[in-house]
């Protein structure tokens, strides 16, 4: 697996890409960066929820999820730029969603919040860039409340090794391209939050061929316990 950008890079990408990142995911995505966040929303979030966006963004995972836990729910909006945020603000306020909504930019590595903070926390395409994806999955699982559940949505590997072939070698090229790529690529958290006692409830590939997408819902044991 390629490794991830620093922190630094990675805040000066997206801070440069915030006012157009929508679009760009989009139409790199042929959309299914939409239909994945719905996806996640609608099977992990309920109505009175704390929700945490995990790598929030622009705040479209974040904002679907304040109307899906409605007035009773609580959505934290986390990120490593603050003009991403920003954009996030304005959308919220649009939507009129952003008086139950909370904003804070900082590292996904290490996250601020005690353990067991939120019922929900969902990470939709936050992982891919990060330098130790595992790690940032153990950390969004550990502030996840016993009983709650972690929603992620990520870059994956094709399954036909023809294409996988074939997507390596375009990656190559658009890695050079930082914002094109956004530091994006095929990465693995399941093992790590199995490992750690989570049990898969949900599990979907979707997207175009060269660039698929896993989704999955990760539940948390009710005692928090690990397996043995």
């Amino acid at each position: 697996m390629r490794a991830g950008l620093g922190l630094p890079q990675l805040r000066r990408i997206y801070t440069r890409v915030a006012r157009h990142y929508d679009l760009q995911h989009a139409l790199v995505t042929a959309g299914s960066d939409q239909r994945g966040r719905r996806m996640l929303v609608e099977r992990a979030v309920k109505p009175g929820d704390r929700v945490l966006d995990c790598g929030a963004g622009t705040g479209t995972t974040g904002i679907l999820a304040a109307v899906r836990a409605g007035p009773a729910g609580r959505v934290t909006l986390f990120d490593l730029s603050e003009p991403m945020l920003d954009v996030a603000r304005t959308k919220a306020a649009r939507a009129g969603v952003a008086e139950r909504m909370d904003f804070h930019t900082g590292d996904m590595l290490t996250l601020p919040f005690a353990s067991g903070s939120f019922d929900v926390v969902l990470s939709t395409y936050s992982l891919c860039p990060v330098d130790d994806p595992p790690r940032a999955a153990l950390e969004q699982y550990r502030v996840v409340t016993p009983g709650g559940r972690l929603g992620l949505a990520h870059s994956t590997e094709p399954e036909i090794r023809w294409v996988r072939w074939l997507a390596e070698r375009v990656e190559r090229g658009v890695w050079l391209l930082p914002a094109l790529s956004l530091g994006c690529r095929p990465v693995s958290a399941i093992p790590a939050l199995v490992r750690a006692g989570g049990r898969i409830t949900f599990q979907r590939r979707i997207g175009v061929p060269l660039w698929p997408f896993l989704v999955a819902i990760v539940d948390k044991p009710a005692d928090g316990s690990p397996p043995e």
